[in-house]
């Protein structure tokens, strides 16, 4: 799967996210957020070299479920999950160097 490029505004539930095989990326953010922004250019450099990886980009904020399942405070938080179960997390990643060795511990 490509990198997504859009903010979704539903997002899966809990269960299904637990319920996914494999690996996956969430990366919770929003599309006026200027760290979210400045983080694409990394993730799609590192997503890149790993189209086996379902990337689910969910829009963030006051009262979303999913989010606050995962304990989001800041964005973008990237939660790296294999077999539904989060794995890392990186918060505001400034290069696509600390994305790559996450992305890794999901796909080795």
């Amino acid at each position: 799967m490509t990198m997504s490029t859009r903010y979704e505004a539903e997002e899966p539930a809990l269960a299904d996210v637990e319920a996914m095989k494999g690996p996956a990326l969430i990366e919770f953010g929003t599309p006026w957020c200027g760290h979210c922004q400045a983080a694409q250019a990394h993730l799609n450099m590192a997503l890149s070299a790993h189209p086996e990886v379902p990337h689910l980009k969910i829009e963030d904020g006051k009262g979303k479920p999913l989010g606050r399942a995962f304990r989001v405070k800041l964005w973008p938080t990237l939660v790296f999950l294999k077999d539904g179960q989060e794995i890392n997390r990186l918060v505001r990643p400034v290069n696509d160097r600390t994305i790559k060795e996450a992305l890794a511990s999901i796909t080795d």
